[in-house]
């Protein structure tokens, strides 16, 4: 049987930081590179001296090809903006990155960070994917999802701030434990428990999320705009 998500490619996922898009899209990112669709992941940032020292940097690359490897992303795209020093940085730069990827790629799909994150970088990233996605150009993407990402869509203000309410869900019963597997590979973010950068409080989101609609596990999602 052929996988709906077959329709979907091709897929940039946007990441603000490395591991962000094994948080929120990773499931699905499996079931994508199963179903043949061409998957790609925009780092947005990466850490500067003397904030992160370059050992760090690398050994974070090192981990989010090994995961990505895992997942089936065909190619990952480092924008190179400064990594939580986007507030400072020129909007028009990081809109140029993103959308010279966005350019590149031209994918049907995007998924992007969720706009009620608490980091600003999440925040910053969200508008940009848009930005880069108007529906005035030639070519535009016809899909685009808001994912959520725990340590961050969780901590934002109730009220004050969008709240993330999923409308979308993808049922990830037969792809979490890749997911699973492919955060595991972020050894430098690893977190004990009940912290939420942890495999644990990452399965019972996914069980909670696929409770919701009746599945085993699920990865939910704002849909921002669909043209069909």
């Amino acid at each position: 049987m052929t996988d709906a998500l077959a329709g979907f490619g091709p897929v940039l996922v946007i990441a603000p930081h490395p591991d962000d898009e094994v948080l929120g899209v990773g499931g699905t990112m499996a079931r994508l590179s199963d179903a043949g669709a061409e998957l790609h992941v925009a780092i947005v940032t990466t850490g500067r001296a003397p904030r992160f020292a370059s050992e760090q940097v690398a050994a974070v690359r090192a981990e989010a090809k090994a995961a990505h490897d895992a997942l089936g992303v065909t190619e990952t795209h480092y924008l190179d903006c400064p990594a939580a020093e986007l507030g400072e940085y020129a909007h028009t730069e990081l809109n140029a990155a993103i959308s010279a990827v966005v350019g590149n790629v031209a994918p049907r799909t995007i998924f992007a960070p969720h706009p009620g994150d608490i980091h600003l970088d999440h925040q910053l990233s969200f508008l940009s994917a848009l930005v880069a996605s108007r529906p005035h150009q030639q070519a535009y993407p016809t899909q685009i999802f808001a994912y959520e990402t725990l340590s961050e869509t969780n901590w934002n203000a109730p009220y004050l701030t969008p709240g993330f309410l999923p409308n979308m869900f993808i049922d990830i019963s037969d792809s979490l434990q890749r997911k699973l597997d492919a955060f595991a590979m972020f050894e430098s973010q690893q977190k004990p428990p009940p912290h939420e950068r942890s495999v644990a409080s990452l399965t019972a989101l996914a069980t909670l999320r696929g409770a919701t609609v009746h599945r085993r596990a699920a990865e939910g999602f704002v849909t921002i705009r669909m043209v069909v």
